[in-house]
């Protein structure tokens, strides 16, 4: 005996299907987190690296932004933000500086994702500052593009 599915429930199941969604890989970016520490590290930085909420809303936002505006592919935004503008915005204070990974396929792993910046000479730099003590990295990933965004953070010193 043969059932036939109603037309909705087909079309809800091909929508979904075709319908890339978004999702943030917490195993990655805390892999990154570690990579970037262990790279301080090799280079004689005594410190550690913290993850920072507001640095990672800023990381989120552009990653969002990059992964939804194929347009742009480095550190301004779809409307012209730059990475202190966003960890400004996001309730950080201190100097920030920015890395950016944008892999056309579905995922990056860390290790993938550290050879490219490691063989960047500025993204080397970022990552081996032993005065970016604070970090906030985020990936967003669809079907065909996966972003991965770390923003680095030197606190401004606290005042009385």
């Amino acid at each position: 005996m043969s059932r036939l599915l109603p037309a909705a429930v087909i079309l809800s199941a091909a929508a979904a299907l075709a319908v890339p969604t978004a999702r943030a890989d917490k195993k990655l970016n805390d892999a990154v987190m570690s990579d970037v520490y262990t790279i301080q590290h090799q280079v004689g930085c005594t410190n550690d690296v913290i993850i920072n909420p507001p640095l990672q809303l800023a990381a989120q936002w552009h990653a969002v932004d990059l992964l939804n505006n194929r347009n742009i592919n480095d550190d301004i935004g779809s409307d012209r933000s730059n990475p202190q503008d966003r960890a400004n915005a996001a309730g950080f204070h201190g100097k920030v500086a920015e890395t950016v990974a944008i892999n056309p396929a579905l995922a990056i792993s860390n290790l993938e994702l550290i050879k490219l910046w490691y063989y960047n000479p500025d993204y080397l730099a970022i990552m081996r500052d032993c005065a970016n003590t604070a970090i906030g990295v985020w990936s967003e990933n669809s079907l065909d593009r996966t972003v991965v965004v770390a923003v680095y953070g030197q606190p401004a010193p606290r005042t009385r």
